[in-house]
């Protein structure tokens, strides 16, 4: 069984959607006296090291929906691998 989605709809994300928001530094530009730009991004850690991708717009959503499905697989082996150590110590009378 392959690793690999098909197409998006079936991915699977770990980490979290963010937004950063930042000052480019430009003097003329509407952040250095208003809001600061904003860009959502996903992090996510990996060796022990926390990643950052930056995300378009259009992509919010299905990373969104992405991460969402991870954390439901999560919570079902959670609970199988809970019912299989009770399976276990139930065999064991304890």
């Amino acid at each position: 069984m392959s690793t690999e989605p098909r197409r998006g709809k079936d991915w699977l994300l770990r980490g979290t959607l963010t937004t950063f928001r930042r000052r480019c530094g430009k003097p003329t530009c509407h952040c250095a006296a208003g809001e600061p730009h904003e860009s959502p991004a996903l992090t996510y850690t990996q060796g022990g090291r926390t990643k950052t991708l930056t995300l378009s717009e259009s992509e919010v959503t299905e990373v969104s929906a992405a991460l969402a499905r991870f954390e439901a697989a999560s919570a079902q082996l959670t609970r199988a691998a809970d019912a299989g150590i009770a399976a276990l110590r139930g065999r064991r009378g304890r």
